[in-house]
Formats: C-alpha cells, structure tokens, sequence
C-alpha cells in the first residue's frame, strides 16, 4: 500500500507570509519559498524589498521551482496606483520531473495559505520574467 505525503508549510513561512502581507513597501518586494525535498516541507528563501524584476530573476535558480510571492505596484490608465499580491509560480523547464511533481503539489495549499488569488505562470527562465506579463496578469 503506497502513502502519499503531502508538502508542510511550517509556522515559520505562515508568519513570513502574514508578516509580507502587512509590511508592503511601494516599490516591488518579493517573498521566495522553496520545497526542502529531505523534509517535504516549504523554507522562506529571502525576501527582497525595492527591487528591479531583472534583479528578482537574477535570484531565481535556472534548475529549480520556488513560489514567489510579489507586491507589485500597478498604474491604471485612470493614475490609480494599486499594490496587488500575486503569486509567481517560477517553474523552468529545466527542473527535475521529481522538484516539479513536489512543486505541483504543493501550489494550490501555498496560495491558499499565501491569501493570494492570481497566479503568473514563469516556465521559460529569467527572459519570460517582465513588465509586460505582470502587467497583463495584474492590470
């Protein structure tokens, strides 16, 4: 009989989450989750404030999914400025089947625990990380 084992989001990345939350600053700022395979259990990577996206896909790995979850400020074509939270889900095509299985299963939890409803899809690496995109999906 075979078990299935499910990804644990400890308290340490719930507060991190509900700490990103409340503590928006203007500019971008990202919280980076990664799956530890060992404990199956998701690990705050860093949070980066005031960031530029080509920064932000600098510290994404080539090889490896992550959860990232942005603030990202939004101009609407009234001058509106509005500070919405989304969910990147960085997965490269060059990631194991192993990670990406482990990463698809534990989507659907994080962004319900992470409170946010719009997801952006990153398949193609750093260059498909841009304006335009989050742009397209927040605006």
């Amino acid at each position: 009989m075979s078990t299935s084992k499910t990804i644990d989001i400890p308290v340490e990345v719930r507060d991190d989450l509900r700490k990103f939350r409340f503590s928006r600053l203007k500019g971008i700022s990202v919280l980076i989750v990664k799956i530890n395979k060992q404990t199956l259990s998701l690990e705050t990577q860093e949070r980066l404030e005031d960031i530029s996206l080509e920064e932000l896909a600098d510290e994404l790995p080539e090889n490896a999914p992550r959860y990232v979850v942005i603030s990202y400020p939004v101009k609407h074509p009234d001058g509106r400025i509005a500070v919405p939270l989304a969910l990147i889900n960085w997965k490269p095509t060059t990631s194991s089947p192993e990670m990406n299985t482990l990463h698809a299963s534990g989507l659907s939890m994080f962004q319900q625990v992470a409170e946010v409803s719009r997801i952006v899809e990153v398949r193609d690496g750093a260059e498909a990380l841009t304006e335009e995109l989050l742009n397209k999906a927040l605006g």
